[in-house]
């Protein structure tokens, strides 16, 4: 692949004229005393201003990067940057990649000022894509200098390994090497790409091109993770940006979950940034690593510990709320209660102080007024607002919202008669639990003969099983097309402790617990299935009104995470149901995802017998 230096940019971007003179100002004023401080001009000829976009897919959030587009306008750069997920990507299907590249270069068009293209793994996802990539632009990485600055635009996507996985292999690496040498000058060097390589492990030639700019001025700018946090490494300034509509839970600046785009200004000193909030401005240090590993790397400070309930329709109950202040400051915590219409709560305490690095916990109680069924309560909201006195620092506050449940206590039975085969016979006087939410539009769900499911579970020497039957009147397979697009189930095994696994929001996926995909096609229906940390058996059976599903989990694996005295597990549970004649799938979960917004920590939680 023949990747060379973009040949317009010489001819559009020749610096014009030299030095010119100072201006002149004519002011008639009568005084010695001036209303100006000094008449020193920020006028440099070498001087510019340019932009950075950030991430516009990967949960895309419609409308937002629009917005972005229509502010970068009043502001007029003299160009903008992009660090890659321009389009949704990940799929093989042409009329599909045209109609995405379609509606971003519809846009780009908006854009007053040039716009370079870098590459990330929702652009560049198979053979496919990167094809289409190369049609359009010519070349997946490149440079140009401008005013004597090197703007080095990388692929991280070189080796189509996906999110998680970038690499910059030998090629890349020696076009790199080769360009830094040719530019050696240079005053400063800005690397773009999508992937923050120096937080990934087998990178292939990343940790060499590190070793190459260590000694030149340098910052380098990525995207992928959609959280804003600011590195000093390398002798340079490493910054992964948030988001221009890509999927956030937009917390705020203290998690660096926000839509923005970066302003520039390149000065003899180095690039001054100002983040650009779609609602404000911040500077450069809008997350620090001091405030990341105050806020993001830890758990938010109040948890309502959960409470699991043998009795059917519970009056009074109570539970336990515990805020941790793990700084050298004190923390401030306010809770604010939403109405319910089932139960009555009441916390101990509603405004008060944690001391430094210390434990607060106080009681939360309950009232089940008109005595509905255990698994017919809404979900408690309370909000809580968390302030840090800081030292040497503004105090730092962010806020959470806490979804709170009492649940019944599901167990999981011993049964030794299990055979994985798909049928279901042996599962007959199994204590199945149904699945009755649904998400989407009532066009696209005619009932339950549309689609629903239910599930059991059980336990023998060897494994942790799941039985699954599934309704659906139009079971929706593309051999040829993404695990996303189709018809697929989705489950979740966390097998740590109960204090662990109650409350995790989704980090650690592969390393602390199972995120299973599988599909129904014959070749290939289990998503990255060598990525998973345990081998998990399926045998599945195809009948007239759905599917039924056998799945298995060696209890070795379950022994390692949770103790050979394992106690419980989380399990999440999910389907997404897609039809012929359908424009949007439905979605079917037991609990929310953990990831999501309305998960209710210490949903699914299974004990065993």
């Amino acid at each position: 692949m023949n990747r060379l230096l973009i040949p317009f940019l010489a001819f559009v971007w020749v610096c014009m004229g030299t030095a010119q003179d100072k201006p002149t100002i004519y002011i008639d004023i009568p005084t010695d005393r001036k209303p100006w401080n000094h008449t020193e001009w920020n006028d440099s000829a070498e001087q510019f201003q340019f932009a950075i976009v950030t991430d516009r897919t990967g949960g895309r959030r419609p409308g937002v990067f629009p917005i972005g587009i229509k502010k970068l306008n009043l502001l007029q750069p003299e160009f903008v940057m992009s660090v890659g997920d321009l389009i949704d990507g990940y799929t093989r299907d042409t009329l599909k990649i045209n109609a995405e590249w379609k509606e971003f270069m519809g846009f780009i068009d908006a854009l007053e000022a040039p716009f370079f293209y870098v590459p990330g793994n929702h652009d560049i996802t198979n053979e496919v894509m990167e094809e289409k990539w190369m049609e359009l632009f010519g070349v997946s990485y490149y440079h140009f200098v401008y005013k004597d600055v090197l703007f080095l635009c990388l692929n991280s996507e070189d080796n189509l390994r996906g999110a998680g996985r970038g690499t910059i292999d030998d090629a890349q690496y020696e076009y790199i090497k080769k360009t830094l040498e040719e530019n050696s000058e240079v005053k400063w060097t800005l690397v773009f790409l999508h992937q923050p390589l120096w937080v990934q492990e087998d990178t292939k030639r990343w940790k060499d091109v590190e070793k190459l700019l260590e000694n030149r001025n340098h910052n380098v700018f990525a995207g992928h993770y959609h959280r804003y946090w600011k590195t000093k490494r390398n002798n340079g300034k490493y910054i992964a940006l948030a988001t221009t509509g890509g999927g956030s839970r937009l917390r705020g600046k203290a998690y660096g979950e926000f839509d923005h785009v970066v302003w520039a200004t390149m000065t003899e000193e180095g690039p001054i940034l100002a983040n650009l909030f779609l609602d404000g401005i911040w500077d450069e240090n809008v997350v620090t690593e001091e405030l990341v590993d105050l806020v993001r790397n830890r758990p938010f400070p109040v948890r309502i510990e959960p409470i699991y309930l043998e009795e059917t329709t519970p009056g009074n109950m109570s539970a336990s709320v515990r805020a941790t202040n793990d700084s050298d400051g004190k923390m401030h915590v306010e809770l604010t209660g939403f109405t319910n219409d089932e139960l009555f709560y009441q916390f101990d305490k509603t405004s008060f102080v944690v001391e430094p690095n210390d434990v607060a916990v106080f009681n939360l109680s309950l009232k089940n007024m008109d005595k509905i069924a255990l698994g017919d309560f809404s979900t408690l909201k309370i909000k809580a607002e968390i302030t840090y006195e800081m030292e040497k620092a503004p105090n730092v506050s962010f806020s959470s919202v806490l979804n709170y449940l009492p649940f019944p206590k599901h167990t999981i039975p011993k049964n030794a008669k299990i055979k994985l085969d798909g049928n279901l016979k042996e599962w007959k006087d199994g204590d199945w639990i149904s699945v009755e939410s649904m998400d989407g539009t009532p066009f696209d769900f005619n009932g339950p003969t549309d689609c629903s499911l239910k599930f059991a579970k059980a336990y023998d020497d060897d494994y942790f099983y799941v039985a699954l039957n599934i309704i659906d009147n139009d079971l929706y397979i593309k051999e040829e097309g993404s695990h996303w697009n189709q018809d697929r189930i989705v489950l979740g095994l966390d097998a740590r402790t109960t204090n662990l696994s109650a409350f995790n929001k989704g980090e650690g996926r592969g390393r602390d617990w199972i995120a299973y995909l599988r599909t129904f096609k014959k070749e290939n229906p289990v998503y990255n299935e060598n990525r998973l940390p345990t081998e998990v058996k399926t045998e599945v059976k195809r009948n007239d009104t759905g599917v039924t599903m056998e799945i298995a989990f060696p209890l070795e694996y379950i022994k390692k995470m949770g103790g050979a005295n394992w106690s419980s597990l989380r399990f999440g549970l999910g389907y997404y149901d897609y039809d012929t004649d359908d424009e949007n799938p439905t979605t079917h979960f037991w609990f929310p995802a953990w990831n999501a917004n309305e998960d209710i920590p210490g949903s699914g939680m299974l004990f065993k017998e």
